[in-house]
């Protein structure tokens, strides 16, 4: 029973936009750690591999359940990978605390990217997909994702976080783009500009 087992075999699902309810809405806890659980972990493995993601939460995929999977480097490159459910991110606080700001984008606003300060570290407590107690440690861009994963499950997206001019040049960036991905998408794989 380990996490490896859910990340093949998993059907590709369409990744769920910005603008939708459910993407701005708090989910549901996971309470039922079932075999049609399992499957929807594993085509969320799929979905991120094929979209070339590091990290997808639920939300992403039109379902409103408080889960996330990840496929993410640490600070030392060393790739971690998982899938936490009801998702609890501890963030340094005082002198332990210190920002690094870095370009962030998301999946459901794809071709957008800015820069975002957020903390270096994050430790992610939740359960695995079933049901037993997870702490993840993250550092680089692991301590973001973990950050980004759980923000997503509470409603936020990263545009949130973001000055209103930030925000303005994100959605630019995102409309310069958006004709490259389907709607379905990455069901149906991106354009190329060849395409038209």
């Amino acid at each position: 029973m380990g996490i490896e087992e859910l990340t093949t075999g998993g059907t590709v699902l369409p990744i769920t936009r910005w603008g939708e309810s459910v993407m701005h809405a708090q989910t549901r806890q996971v309470t039922a750690f079932d075999d049609d659980f399992r499957t929807l972990v594993r085509d969320m493995f799929a979905t991120m591999a094929v979209a070339h993601g590091v990290g997808l939460a639920a939300t992403q995929v039109g379902v409103d359940l408080a889960l996330f999977v990840y496929d993410c480097p640490d600070a030392d490159d060393i790739h971690r990978m998982g899938a936490i459910c009801n998702p609890v991110v501890t963030l340094p606080e005082g002198d332990a605390r210190n920002l690094e700001s870095a370009e962030e984008g998301c999946l459901s606003l794809p071709g957008g990217y800015q820069p975002l300060a957020r903390p270096d570290h994050s430790v992610c407590t939740g359960v695995d997909p079933w049901g037993q107690p997870v702490t993840v440690v993250g550092t680089g861009t692991l301590a973001r994702c973990l950050q980004h994963e759980t923000d997503h499950l509470k409603g936020t997206v990263f545009g949130d976080r973001l000055s209103n001019r930030m925000r303005r040049k994100l959605y630019a960036q995102h409309e310069e783009l958006a004709h490259l991905y389907p709607e379905d998408w990455p069901v149906s794989p991106r354009r190329t500009s060849a395409d038209g």
